[in-house]
């Protein structure tokens, strides 16, 4: 569990570090009529949530022992870690920050199913102004699992 918990640490180390990145891009490049930031910044979210997931993927696995099958195995991972799981963990996340990552999660979809010129500004631009929250939220919750996870080690 002590190396589940290291590994917790580290990716949000990672996330914080897309999250920067994905701040700086949109605040730097200028808006044109093409608007290739929202291209740019996309992939960076859609990067956010692919680590996101891939904690919460390690957690269902070695934690709580069974990943979601299915075609919508994505939204069932999410609902798994903002739920209890009786005698075995405490939900991973709560209910707002669950929320938070389940529009997240379905910007991911959009990304990986539509070019990207049909993205939504305003949409990115909610998300963006909503990650810096988010990641505060997200590593106080996975930073108190991670301190979970270590005292059932010992």
């Amino acid at each position: 569990m002590e190396t589940l918990a290291g590994r917790i640490r580290r990716e949000l180390d990672e996330l914080g570090v897309v999250a920067e990145r994905t701040s700086r891009i949109w605040n730097s490049i200028p808006l044109d009529p093409d608007d290739f930031r929202v291209d740019a910044v996309a992939i960076n979210l859609h990067g956010l949530y692919s680590g996101v997931e891939r904690v919460f993927e390690q957690i269902a696995d070695r934690v709580d022992g069974s990943m979601p099958l299915g075609s919508n195995w994505h939204r069932e991972l999410l609902v798994q870690m903002a739920s209890e799981i009786p005698g075995t963990r405490p939900p991973v996340i709560s209910s707002d920050l669950f929320l938070r990552l389940d529009s997240l999660r379905g910007f991911r979809h959009v990304v990986r199913n539509v070019y990207t010129y049909v993205l939504d500004r305003r949409q990115v631009q909610v998300l963006i102004d909503d990650m810096p929250s988010t990641l505060t939220m997200l590593r106080g919750e996975l930073e108190s699992f991670a301190e979970l996870l270590e005292v059932l080690a010992t």
